[in-house]
């Protein structure tokens, strides 16, 4: 369903996306997990026909995003990161003034109206203005008009950004019925580990390539045993007494440091009793798509609200105070 070969683009000489290549098979939940920056948007939008890259191909549907940008217009809906309804209409008028914009037969307009309104359980509220909706109606809403004019592909950038956890969970459920009544295709980015759980596969991307490309359950597999968090009285010093001490790999974030190590649990009571320097505190659990995440780049995803664009402009920055 999509064809994406040595997509790059470049902006004032930094690559915002860098050489990505990659397929998303018809009916397929394809996520891209990445900090703010990593060139999630970017890719998106230059998919969608919005950006034309600096180089590589790419094909929705069978079609040429650069040759035949119509077309892959027709063939896929869009849920923007940020909000695009008009609050100052119904969501009966927003959806009727998408119909009208997509050439949906006028004949067919009313009843594919009714259809997704109900899909979205918002057909009591067709009359009522956007203005006075929660942010998970909202939500619900523009999924509902990228699904007007029946989509072959709906891409969804950080489709649950700034809901609450009941509300996320609730689109996710939607969402999933989606892709089993519709056989659509769903592609979405996303800097949240949990939600990219519900994708049958996941390409990591960070600083515009894609450093990993597999199922959750395949990528968690890289981080091999249990993850031990430890907190101690100096993590500096700690840091290298634990890799020297037991040969482990430890990295260091805010949480505190953390390595693999096979059967945690029984592990914990040795690493108790023999650390010379005091532990404040420690855990045990299974591997995440975090852990996945750092073990890849050696630090944790970014979760700043910036674009791709903002991002590069804070890496000339940081580029430039180094020279």
């Amino acid at each position: 369903m999509i064809k994406v070969e040595d997509l790059a683009k470049n902006f004032n000489g930094l690559w915002a996306v860098d050489g990505i290549s990659f397929e998303v098979n018809e009916g397929e939940i394809f996520g891209f997990l990445g900090p703010n920056g990593a060139g999630k948007t970017t890719t998106i939008r230059i998919l969608c026909t919005l950006l034309q890259p600096s180089r590589g191909q790419a094909w929705i549907s069978g079609f040429d995003v650069l040759k035949a940008a119509k077309e892959v217009r027709r063939s896929i809906g869009i849920i923007f990161q940020d909000p695009s309804l008009d609050d100052r209409l119904t969501a009966y008028e927003n959806l009727k003034f998408h119909a009208i914009i997509y050439k949906v037969p006028r004949k067919e307009r009313s009843a594919r109206i009714d259809q997704v309104l109900e899909m979205a359980e918002l057909k009591d509220r067709r009359n009522s203005l956007v203005r006075y909706f929660s942010g998970g109606m909202k939500r619900r809403l523009e999924i509902a008009r990228g699904l007007l004019h029946e989509p072959k592909v709906l891409f969804l950038d950080e489709p649950t950004l700034g809901l609450d956890p009941q509300t996320r969970n609730r689109i996710w459920d939607y969402l999933h019925t989606l892709r089993s009544t519709k056989n659509i295709t769903l592609f979405l980015t996303t800097h949240y580990m949990d939600e990219a759980e519900n994708c049958n596969r996941i390409a990591v991307i960070d600083y515009g390539k894609i450093i990993a490309l597999d199922t959750p359950n395949n990528l968690k597999r890289m981080v091999k045993g249990d993850v031990i968090t430890v907190r101690t009285e100096n993590d500096d010093l700690a840091q290298k007494e634990l890799g020297e001490k037991y040969q482990v790999t430890v990295q260091c974030d805010s949480s505190g440091l953390h390595f693999e190590m096979e059967n945690g649990e029984e592990f914990v009571p040795k690493l108790l009793k023999h650390a010379e320097i005091p532990i404040t505190a420690v855990s045990v659990r299974r591997p995440t798509l975090d852990d996945v995440f750092l073990k890849l780049t050696g630090r944790e995803i970014r979760s700043e609200i910036a674009s791709d664009k903002d991002q590069l402009r804070l890496r000339v920055r940081r580029i430039r105070g180094m020279t």
